[in-house]
């Protein structure tokens, strides 16, 4: 068994996706569903995509995996960013976008350590 809590990108986005979920059923309980479920699906797959990246074939597989999660994070931030700005819906919390600031900071890192090794 993999010991994930000494890999700082997979704790961080294990423990920020519960985070989305809990923000996620906040949105479906106000009935925005097809919102909730997006945030719900991008948010808990940018650690989903980093668990998997641990287990890649190759170097190649391992970037492209994180960048799969980037990506991810990147949408994340646009549905909390309509979600901060329109009055109809329920504002993210600050460090929401604290934390995926974060993990997007530590992927970009990787993705670029992992290019150049």
């Amino acid at each position: 068994m993999r010991n994930d809590k000494e890999n700082i990108i997979v704790a961080k986005s294990f423990c920020f996706a519960l985070k989305i979920i809990d923000f996620s059923s906040k949105i479906e309980t106000a009935k925005k569903y097809s919102l909730a479920s997006q945030i719900f699906r991008s948010g808990t797959s940018i650690g989903a995509n980093i668990r998997e990246a641990q287990n890649a074939e190759s170097k190649a597989d391992f970037i492209h995996k994180m960048k799969i999660a980037a990506k991810e994070a990147d949408e994340l931030e646009y549905w909390l960013l309509l979600c901060r700005e329109s009055p109809h819906l329920i504002n993210p919390s600050p460090d929401l976008f604290e934390e995926l600031t974060s993990i997007i900071s530590i992927l970009t890192k990787i993705i670029a350590t992992s290019k150049r090794s």
